[in-house]
């Protein structure tokens, strides 16, 4: 039997050390590993994905050209260079669509005087050609949603009872808690409120469904079908605005005949009390 002399031991000891890497060079090598399986990622993603980037000089159609023109007289200063936005100023326009523009545009909410808590309504600054022409722009700079052609589909509701009941049933389920009953809109939180419906044309009123503007939220397909919004623009327009008495004598409120009922209740009970204290005083 051999004995385990100390230079043997030394030399066991030192032939392990040898054969096994350190702990620095296997966590060097971990890092290699992950870096290459990062870049292989990023390079197939790229591979099959290309429409994920935007391009630079994207051709442009006449219309959009115009609206370019336009934009960078009267929006780049806030919204910055190709829609990318500009920070403290205002947000970038890539992915809000041509139905942003309609919204915001056409309303005279932009281009906005100064900074508050929210755009408010003012006379509009660019006609109905301008605007269509920034919405190209920006539709085909950043892509988003865009207006459907609805306006014969929205005057069909208005003459089928039954589809209008239905856009009136809607309307007080998803939007009355903001705007009213009567489309008179409300107060809202820190300075801001829902604006009254009693202006809004049918493309704003669905272009606010599409893009939710200011305090609302937007009405995605899986929430509200394109029919269903079709269905709360013909009630708005066709029973709130054309329809100035939705029920009662003096429309009060324009919440129909309950408005009235209580007010003529207070107002009786008054007279009746004076007329008993003026029965009273004359016995």
């Amino acid at each position: 039997m051999t004995s385990d002399t100390p230079a043997r031991r030394r030399g066991r000891v030192f032939s392990r050390r040898a054969g096994t890497p350190s702990r620095a060079r296997r966590r060097l090598g971990a890092a290699v590993r992950m870096l290459a399986a990062l870049v292989l990622a990023g390079g197939v993603y790229t591979a099959f994905t290309p429409g994920a980037f935007a391009e630079d000089n994207v051709p442009l159609s006449t219309s959009a050209r115009e609206g370019k023109a336009l934009y960078d007289t009267s929006c780049i200063t806030c919204h910055g260079r190709d829609g990318q936005g500009v920070e403290g100023r205002g947000p970038s326009l890539i992915g809000v669509g041509s139905a942003s523009v309609e919204f915001q545009v056409s309303t005279g909410r932009m281009p906005m005087t100064r900074q508050e808590a929210q755009a408010e309504q003012k006379p509009r600054q660019f006609d109905d050609t301008q605007t269509a022409q920034l919405a190209d722009y920006i539709q085909e700079i950043g892509g988003g949603p865009e207006l459907p052609a609805a306006d014969k589909q929205i005057a069909d509701i208005a003459k089928d009872p039954a589809a209008l009941a239905r856009g009136g049933e809607l309307f007080r389920v998803n939007c009355t808690s903001c705007h009213g009953f009567g489309g008179g809109g409300g107060a809202l939180s820190s300075g801001k409120f829902a604006p009254a419906l009693h202006d809004a044309t049918t493309a704003q009123i669905y272009a606010a469904m599409l893009t939710g503007p200011q305090n609302m939220p937007v009405f995605g397909d899986n929430q509200l079908t394109p029919e269903q919004k079709a269905q709360i623009t013909a009630y708005i327009k066709y029973q709130l605005q054309e329809e100035k008495d939705p029920g009662g004598l003096f429309n009060l409120g324009r919440y129909g005949p309950s408005t009235e009922g209580m007010a003529i209740f207070l107002v009786g009970i008054t007279i009746l009390v004076f007329t008993s204290l003026w029965i009273a005083g004359k016995s």
